[in-house]
C-alpha cells in the first residue's frame, strides 16, 4: 500500500490535516519575535601597513 493511497481514500482527513498544519503555521508565525530596529554588526576590515619614512599629510 503506497503512502498516497491513504490520502486519496480519506479526503476529509487529508483536508483536516492540511488545515491543522496551516493553523499551526499561522500561530507559529505570529509568535516570531520582530524588532523594528534590529541590532546589526557589520563586519569591518582593518589594514595596517608599515612603510618607514613617509609622513602623513
Amino acid at each position: 500500500m503506497s503512502p498516497s493511497r491513504t490520502f486519496i481514500l480519506r479526503p476529509v482527513a487529508t483536508s483536516l490535516l492540511m488545515a491543522g498544519i496551516l493553523l499551526a503555521g499561522i500561530v507559529a508565525y505570529t509568535q516570531l519575535p520582530v524588532s523594528a530596529l534590529p541590532e546589526v554588526a557589520f563586519p569591518t576590515i582593518q589594514v595596517v601597513t608599515f612603510y618607514p619614512g613617509p609622513v602623513p599629510k
